[in-house]
């Protein structure tokens, strides 16, 4: 047994000491970050891979703003897929593969089409890849006979204007206006089809121009695995639906099967980015780095739902695991990013752990009251709330038992409830309406920070950054006191 002699520190423990600013307005400063050395964010946030806070409309509208969301992992490998790809095919300059239907089609197959993958239109084709017509929304709103071929309502091949594969973003975007057009068929010279352009994406590209993007265009997003027998499957499929990062999802990283499935990633997916996790300790970032990870998740119990740290006494304050986490990869010579996962609670605290070294923060609770997260709103003592739960709660996980073993109801695929022993809560948040109005606050405080730091960018902040311990007195002294609030 040893006794560690130096105290550990958590966000509410210390404050960051102003510096001499040359910044004059909090739009003079850059909030780039990086996720991995490959990939590059606007803001430096991330919605967690939880049950309650991260599926498609989160991720979709993370990337919008220039973060990203990583898609939990509880649910079968297929809709796993699914959920990936729909964040892909939400916008992009060329929609490569567009949804076809057959002309011999019904329009209520062509409506239900649509409606399955909430979309505007469908490429008709001739059961190939020739272009014979387009059938939108607006062509079948009225049709009186749900029967009736898409061929009868189609908009025909000598009434569609085309692009070809030269044409560029801003010629796109003229003909689309010039034609008021809602979408402009790719086709090659032979009129084979090579993808399709939309007046909806263009327009996104303007109304989000920080939006975090692949290189073809599409919204960036991450796919959570686990190390189970299924995972590398569920890996498999998720990158083939376009994933960016596969996340590994595990509460203890520094662990041997943790470090063996990150082998067994880059060795099968050599070109993947992972994050591997979760660690608080300069050996456990050391080892995942070694192993193959391009970047560190940082955090064992911070999280507000998260118990781990009373169930079984282990864990690190916040601010000292992040701070243990980089000095291990220094030590090692290894340069990739660590990601602080769990403990923020307001801006100032994002900025402390950025100041501390980390390249981004993993945020979950705050976030599973939006509108975007999984669940709908219910009402509560006159409030209304929606649900979060730790993913080692008792009901995530007999939730992750349950889709693991699928449609096997047998006695031996299931666990007694008696034997799980769970780390964390569910509880409820209060609604907060859209991921946008929160990041607005959290992006604006960020901006002031740096400002604060002397620091143009998140880089700089580290470098200038100076800590100081407060005690109990300056805690309460930092927050509103002596008033009323309204």
């Amino acid at each position: 047994m040893k006794l560690r002699q130096t105290k550990a520190l958590t966000f509410d423990d210390v404050l960051l000491i102003p510096k001499r600013s040359p910044i004059r307005s909090r739009g003079d400063v850059a909030t780039t970050t990086r996720l991995t050395n490959s990939i590059q964010l606007g803001i430096p946030i991330i919605s967690a891979n939880m049950d309650t806070v991260t599926e498609a409309g989160m991720a979709m509208a993370m990337a919008r703003v220039g973060g990203i969301g990583i898609i939990h992992r509880f649910m079968t490998v297929e809709r796993h897929a699914r959920q990936i790809e729909q964040v892909k095919r939400s916008e992009g300059f060329v929609v490569e593969h567009p949804y076809a239907i057959d002309r011999e089609a019904t329009i209520a197959e062509a409506q239900k089409l649509m409606e399955r993958h909430d979309i505007g239109g469908l490429v008709v084709t001739n059961g190939g890849d020739k272009l014979v017509g387009l059938v939108t929304q607006r062509d079948i709103l009225l049709a009186l006979d749900a029967q009736a071929p898409v061929s009868s309502v189609m908009t025909l091949p000598d009434k569609i204007v085309s692009a070809t594969t030269e044409t560029t973003l801003d010629e796109a975007r003229a003909i689309l206006h010039q034609h008021r057009l809602e979408k402009l068929p790719i086709l090659a010279a032979d009129g084979t089809l090579r993808g399709l352009i939309t007046a909806q994406d263009v327009i996104k590209r303007q109304r989000y121009p920080q939006a975090a993007k692949d290189e073809r265009g599409r919204l960036r997003v991450g796919a959570a695995i686990g190390v189970g027998g299924n995972e590398m499957k569920r890996a498999e499929a998720v990158l083939a639906a376009g994933a960016d990062v596969l996340v590994l999802d595990i509460a203890h990283g520094h662990a041997d099967h943790c470090i063996d499935m990150v082998q067994s990633l880059r060795r099968n997916f050599p070109q993947a980015q992972i994050v591997a996790g979760n660690v608080a300790s300069a050996d456990g970032a050391r080892d995942l780095a070694e192993a193959g990870a391009d970047a560190i998740k940082v955090g064992i119990g911070p999280g507000s739902i998260c118990t781990t740290r009373i169930v079984t006494g282990f864990g690190v304050p916040q601010l000292t695991a992040v701070l243990d986490a980089i000095t291990g990869l220094q030590q090692a010579g290894i340069d990739i990013p660590v990601i602080s996962d769990g403990g923020i609670k307001t801006s100032g605290d994002m900025v402390k752990a950025l100041a501390a070294g980390a390249d981004s923060v993993m945020i979950g609770s705050l976030f599973a009251g939006c509108e975007e997260a999984p669940g709908s709103p219910v009402i509560r003592d006159g409030q209304k709330v929606k649900v979060v739960r730790g993913m080692a709660s008792l009901g995530a996980a007999m939730g992750r038992k349950e889709a693991e073993r699928g449609d096997d109801e047998s006695a031996e695929s299931q666990e007694d409830w008696d034997k799980v022993v769970p780390e964390g809560v569910e509880a409820v948040v209060p609604y907060r309406g859209h991921i946008r109005e929160i990041l607005y606050q959290m992006v604006g405080g960020l901006r002031s920070g740096l400002s604060y730091g002397g620091a143009r960018t998140i880089r700089e902040l580290q470098e200038n950054a100076e800590f100081v311990e407060i005690s109990p007195a300056g805690i309460r002294e930092s927050n509103s006191h002596d008033v009323k609030r309204m």
